[in-house]
């Protein structure tokens, strides 16, 4: 296991290091920048703050500093917010990591639930029910979801709020506060998990089938145990076993999957603040965004190889 990880971490840092390198590149080469695009400075302060900020130097020269700043925690500076790019990402990130930890956690557990149930009654009218309600799911954009539910449950029904993360104005504390980040949370947490529910389920569904038609499955029922242990139980988790590989997707999917979403419900997060950035020409904190999901991306395939291990001891690494 060690020898497994040492050659592992070896590799997860040359990939970061190429990874790096791409990511400053391009956008080391995409035209213009915050400076050249701000109307409101003259020319000769434009040149000064370049020089400040270094962007006059070359490309590598600039990399290398970069680079070094980052092992030092230091990402750069937030030209168009006037902060620090890691003190942005500590205001913002844990925003959308509650927005994404919730609907993660309601995707599994209904897409696991149906899955398996729709695998039982394959073909029967549930089925298919469910099938045609996934593939409608997943091809209508997020944002049209979000707006369908705002008409209907904020406009309409007045049940929720239309966005936002609290109520404008409000000072509300403890059980109160929680109270109303939970309502505000409610209409982005349902487009979010609608949005991953089809693949999954459809994952969990395929995966069920194959392992009820295995031989253990049918000595567990000859063996009269009840058909919701032998689902539950001995099938789902051999049917678990794929699903694990997608624990390295879903971590960087925590904070890149809800981009749009939080743009659409006004949620103060780190994807808000991601898609402003680019009207902005903001590129320290686009750099900075990007390398964080890259890192998350290799620390999420690794966890996924790792969990998959422990699940399966016959799996070698």
């Amino acid at each position: 296991m060690s020898t497994y990880l040492v050659k592992r971490l070896t590799y997860m840092i040359i990939i970061l290091f190429a990874a790096s390198l791409l990511i400053f590149c391009l956008y080391a080469f995409t035209p213009g920048d915050f400076i050249s695009g701000n109307l409101k400075l003259s020319p000769e302060r434009k040149e000064e703050l370049r020089q400040i900020y270094g962007l006059n130097k070359p490309v590598l020269e600039r990399y290398a500093i970069w680079m070094k700043n980052a092992f030092h925690g230091n990402f750069g500076y937030s030209l168009a917010q006037q902060k620090p790019v890691l003190q942005l990402f500590n205001e913002y990130i844990w925003n959308s990591f509650l927005l994404a930890i919730v609907s993660t956690f309601f995707t599994w557990l209904i897409s696991v639930i149906i899955g398996v149930i729709a695998a039982y009654k394959q073909y029967s009218l549930f089925d298919s029910l469910i099938m045609v309600i996934i593939f409608a799911a997943m091809s209508i954009p997020s944002f049209f979801i979000g707006l369908l539910l705002i008409k209907g449950f904020a406009v309409d029904l007045k049940w929720l709020p239309p966005g936002g993360m609290t109520t404008t104005g409000s000072n509300a504390t403890g059980l109160a506060y929680v109270k109303e980040v939970i309502q505000h949370m409610a209409l982005p947490v349902m487009v979010m998990t609608l949005l991953s529910l089809g693949s999954l389920t459809r994952y969990f569904r395929s995966n069920m089938i194959d392992v009820i038609k295995q031989d253990y499955i049918r000595t567990a029922r000859a063996k009269g145990l009840k058909e919701r242990k032998v689902l539950f139980t001995h099938a789902l988790r051999n049917a678990l076993l794929p699903a694990i590989t997608l624990v390295g997707f879903e971590l960087p999917g925590l904070f890149g999957g809800s981009l749009i979403i939080e743009k659409i419900f006004n949620w103060p997060g780190i994807g808000q603040l991601y898609m402003s950035s680019f009207s902005s020409r903001d590129y320290p904190l686009l750099m900075g965004f990007t390398m964080f999901i890259a890192i998350l991306t290799v620390i999420g395939t690794l966890l996924s190889d790792l969990l998959y291990k422990l699940a399966d001891p016959r799996v070698k690494l």
